[in-house]
């Protein structure tokens, strides 16, 4: 298999590093910070100018046609400047279900609307006793004379709070009162009786809990023709694990390159820190965990059209793996800069952060260890 990046590759690559370098610095990242958003509206103009919004929209949408190959090019380049932009809950995963489960009318009127960045989307589905179930939504939609009726509770929504539509899982309920199939609902931000309860997220950007109570919605809400939804979430958020996945790898191969410098500086006896041999080990150590991770993307990556079983386990077992490498990269990073990795001076902290939210968002390593062994099991039956 030729892994060779294709020339429109390389010059994603190129452009996003540069822009990346340019903007992301530590004054940038307060101001954004301190934005209302969690974000800069300019910065996500500049996004959708430079096309990277409307990368993986079919070009029948406005869009590029791109493909989790250029999605991680891109996310790769966001976590080495700790990008806090809502690309993950609009693109990579708000698209992604308008275009699995969305009607031909609902992807016209939704998606060329991200790809010029003039809707945010976000995607409510997690519950608090789901445990990372995808399949497990109490989210009750019951159909009225006029349309829908939700009521139920969502946490940890990303970028809810920017959101002008957030895409909305739920239980139709059946005619005994059962909850029956899962579906998908597009719910307004500015719909009465939905309260958004938003806080800031560990290492950068925000999310909201939501809470649905009697929420009144038109038939057209509905995304799609009513299908159980939970085959097109699974493989979405396979494919958001695989996005994450590239973002993590830019995240470590910064503090790699961070440790690395700074050891070199760093003088102890009059000597560099990196002439100490031990200290080269533990360098190493963590070089060779960035290679592990970056090829474990890669997989995730190349396995999203995969038939199911088999783009679950790599996507599970990319999050696993990449987990436990970010984990000792960032505990890495953060002692061999001694007291000066957990403070604020020092950009340290705020990459370790983030690789402990990419440890738990979409579940933890023990969760996708257990995921994988699972579908293994289904794959030799």
């Amino acid at each position: 298999m030729d892994l060779t990046l294709s020339d429109e590759q390389r010059l994603l690559r190129e452009s996003a590093d540069r822009f990346v370098n340019e903007t992301y610095n530590a004054d940038h990242r307060r101001k954004s910070a301190n934005e209302p958003l969690g974000f800069s509206p300019a910065i996500w103009k500049q996004f959708a100018d430079l096309g990277w919004l409307a990368l993986p929209i079919s070009e029948d949408f406005d869009g590029l046609g791109g493909g989790a190959i250029e999605i991680g090019i891109l996310m790769e380049a966001f976590g080495r400047g700790l990008v806090s932009e809502p690309y993950l809950s609009t693109v990579v995963i708000g698209a992604a279900l308008v275009a699995e489960c969305g009607s031909d009318a609902q992807k016209q009127a939704i998606l060329p609307k991200i790809a010029d960045g003039s809707l945010i989307l976000a995607f409510a589905h997690s519950e608090r006793a789901a445990r990372f179930d995808l399949g497990k939504v109490e989210t009750i939609a019951t159909k009225t004379s006029d349309g829908w009726r939700l009521n139920g509770h969502k946490t940890a929504v990303l970028d809810g709070h920017a959101a002008g539509q957030i895409i909305v899982s739920a239980r139709v309920a059946n005619n005994n009162g059962s909850s029956g199939r899962l579906c998908l609902f597009l719910v307004p931000a500015s719909t009465p009786s939905v309260a958004r309860r938003d806080y800031a997220r560990l290492g950068g950007g925000r999310a909201c809990n939501l809470d649905l109570s009697n929420v009144q919605l038109p038939a057209e809400a509905l995304l799609g023709d009513g299908t159980d939804a939970l085959p097109a979430i699974e493989a979405v958020v396979d494919r958001a694990m695989a996005a994450l996945g590239a973002e993590a790898v830019g995240i470590m191969q910064t503090l790699l390159d961070t440790t690395l410098e700074y050891t070199k500086i760093r003088k102890q006896f009059g000597r560099p820190l990196s002439a100490n041999q031990v200290i080269r080990h533990r360098l190493a150590d963590m070089a060779m965990q960035c290679d592990e991770a970056r090829s474990m993307a890669l997989r995730a990556a190349l396995m999203v059209g995969a038939e199911p079983v088999a783009r679950s386990r790599a996507a599970s077992g990319a999050k696993a793996k990449i987990g436990k490498c970010a984990r000792f990269v960032a505990e890495q990073s953060v002692q061999l800069h001694g007291a000066m990795g957990v403070t604020e001076e020092l950009d340290i902290g705020l990459y370790f952060k983030r690789l402990l939210a990419f440890d738990t968002l979409f579940g933890g390593s023990a969760h996708h260890y257990r995921r994988h062994a699972i579908l293994g099991g289904r794959a030799h039956t």
